[in-house]
């Protein structure tokens, strides 16, 4: 097993070695606009994967992906002659589906922001159920007062309790005699 900063430096030296050989061309008319995006390789430097982009329809990446595959041979050997390990490693190439995922993430977004103007479009429409504060505040201190006004303004009586015959003969109630340690009978 091979150190991972190691596979890495490799992977980014068969990225460059690739681009710059697909950049001075490839005799293949099947070929269309290639970008490589990013290269793996095993842990063991054995196999490198390539992945790779192709600007047009389905159809040019289809013949893109038959020319990169007609041209591994030769793409190999160039790698082989332009690295400092014992073994090349055989290349892969794949279509990286970025492209794909780059316009469902797109989509996705474009319907997240419309889900949102729709819901400020309902949420400045929308009207209380109920009140528009339902929960209970306490008064303030000045409503108290004026309450208290109002009662020491009414002209009433003092109130008498209502007193049941039964309750004073059973002894449920006293007939209002204080005692000496302040309770009454």
């Amino acid at each position: 097993m091979v150190d991972a900063q190691r596979a890495r430096k490799m992977a980014d030296r068969i990225h460059e070695i690739v681009a710059r050989r697909l950049e001075r061309g490839i005799k293949d008319p099947r070929l269309g606009f290639v970008t490589i995006t990013d290269v793996k390789v095993t842990g063991d430097l054995q196999h490198a994967s390539v992945f790779y982009t192709v600007y047009g329809t389905d159809e040019e990446r289809a013949d893109t992906g038959a020319a990169l595959k007609s041209a591994t041979g030769m793409l190999r050997s160039e790698v082989g002659k332009n690295i400092t390990a014992r073994l090349t490693p055989s290349l892969e190439f794949i279509l990286d589906a970025l492209p794909e995922n780059a316009a469902s993430i797109d989509r996705l977004l474009q319907e997240a922001r419309q889900r949102d103007q729709d819901s400020q479009t309902v949420a400045a429409t929308a009207e209380y159920a109920g009140d528009a504060d339902p929960y209970v505040k306490p008064r303030d201190e000045d409503d108290y007062d004026d309450e208290d006004d109002d009662l020491d303004d009414d002209d009433t009586d003092e109130v008498t309790p209502v007193v049941d015959e039964a309750d004073v003969e059973s002894g449920a109630v006293g007939d209002g005699t204080v005692e000496p340690d302040g309770s009454t009978r």
